[in-house]
């Protein structure tokens, strides 16, 4: 089996949002920092998350990604498909005829074909709260929400100070003097 950095990643940047999920949205360029993933890779990674609905965008200051479900009900399979990331073990990519002609399939295609199966079995019975509960158990620490400036209704009014003369014939009154 092959699993490659798309699947990896994306169960990466999964977990680091569950890890995050109390804390409201979590910025991608915080992931990207923490997990040192290009940002433009997650960005392509969570817009197919998002399609899936397993991350949910909030737009604005303060924005970012949070989980579309609960952790509990998002799986390790959910995530590897949702990026489009097959796992297969077989040479043939599960086709017929593994030789590439009318001879069929090679004599080692069940043993492949079983690990497949065996494999998304597992990877469909792990889901994020479990590996959420896996980091916590060994010690991991979260930091806490930052920090976020409040915005004020009322604009800020400052007093204007003005040196210059306010009218044509202040003007004309102090160039003549």
């Amino acid at each position: 089996m092959r699993l490659t950095t798309k699947g990896r990643f994306a169960v990466t940047a999964m977990l680091d949002l569950a890890l995050r999920e109390h804390n409201g949205p979590v910025a991608l360029a915080a992931i990207s920092q923490r997990q040192q993933i290009s940002l433009s890779y997650l960005e392509q990674l969570f817009g197919k998350l998002r399609r899936n609905e397993l991350v949910e965008s909030t737009r604005g200051p303060g924005g970012g990604y949070s989980l579309g479900r609960k952790a509990e009900d998002i799986t390790v399979a959910d995530i590897i498909a949702a990026v489009d990331e097959a796992v297969d073990a077989t040479g043939c990519g599960g086709k017929d005829n593994c030789m590439g002609d009318d001879t069929g399939r090679c004599i080692t295609h069940e043993l492949w074909t079983n690990l497949n199966t065996k494999m998304f079995e597992y990877l469909q019975s792990v889901n994020l709260r479990s590996l959420v509960d896996d980091q916590r158990a060994k010690g991991i620490e979260i930091e806490a929400a930052p920090i976020k400036r409040a915005i004020s209704s009322q604009p800020v009014l400052k007093p204007i100070r003005v040196t210059a003369p306010n009218s044509v014939f202040a003007l004309g009154a102090a160039t003549t003097k």
